[in-house]
């Protein structure tokens, strides 16, 4: 959204924005709402494309991620979910199925080629600049940051917004995201019940197809035990706080 606001005030020359949607049973309802109200107006009022993708299958119909995770006979979880034993994250092919495919798809339809790249700005800010890549591996798209060009943190992120009299958008995930911090989820239980209600019925329904497999559960959190039990109320958890957080890959609002 700061990267809106700079191309909306001549800072940088981005004309199009692109917002990759995993879909409404996925998406933070908020960002989703954010979009509709504040980001697609403004963009509207200053000359600015902002188009919302989605990820279109051959057959022409849209697929959410959580229809996908659910898909009746579907054997993979392409979420980060927690192994059981380790603890390490799983395959991630999430973002590379619902958005960074899902843009480059786009891209290529609207004229990118291998002599004419289509310039892909990532709205990555100086506090994750480790993140940041030289190549995307998409041989008609080339990578750009415009906020470490402006040598922009995520607090100089939400001024920009501010004094724009915008409001902060909330952070932008998928509700049942595994990379969520045990905070995240404990606001989400505490905030959104029923969207916490909906990530432990998918973890469930993972877990049961696992066992069908004869595979070993899988979990959203790190303490690798059912999400319900895992993440406790506010009075049950006060003093368990986690604040790592891992999903910066910058493509959830390109």
């Amino acid at each position: 959204m700061a990267a809106l606001v700079l191309a909306a005030q001549g800072r940088i020359d981005f004309p199009v924005f692109l917002f990759a949607s995993v879909g409404e049973d996925s998406e933070n309802p908020a960002t989703l709402a954010y979009l509709q109200e504040h980001a697609k107006p403004y963009a509207e009022a200053n000359g600015i494309e902002l188009h919302e993708l989605r990820r279109v299958k051959r057959d022409g119909s849209t697929e959410t991620l959580h229809a996908s995770l659910t898909k009746e006979g579907s054997r993979s979880i392409d979420i980060p979910m927690r192994m059981d034993g380790s603890g390490a994250p799983g395959i991630r092919n999430c973002t590379a199925n619902f958005k960074i495919k899902v843009i480059a798809k786009w891209q290529r339809e609207h004229g990118a080629t291998k002599t004419n790249q289509a310039v892909c700005g990532l709205g990555i800010s100086v506090d994750e600049i480790h993140r940041a890549r030289s190549e995307s591996g998409i041989p008609y798209q080339t990578l750009e940051y415009p906020l470490l060009t402006l040598r922009l943190t995520r607090q100089d992120c939400r001024n920009v917004i501010s004094r724009e009299g915008l409001p902060v958008p909330p952070k932008s995930s998928c509700y049942f995201c595994p990379y969520h911090t045990l905070k995240a989820w404990k606001t989400l239980r505490e905030t959104e019940p029923e969207l916490f209600a909906k990530s432990v019925a998918l973890e469930n329904t993972l877990n049961e197809r696992r066992k069908m497999l004869g595979k070993d559960s899988m979990w959203l959190t790190r303490k690798l035990r059912p999400l319900d039990e895992a993440i406790g109320t506010a009075e049950q958890d006060a003093f368990d706080f986690d604040g790592l957080d891992m999903c910066e890959s910058g493509y959830c609002m390109t």
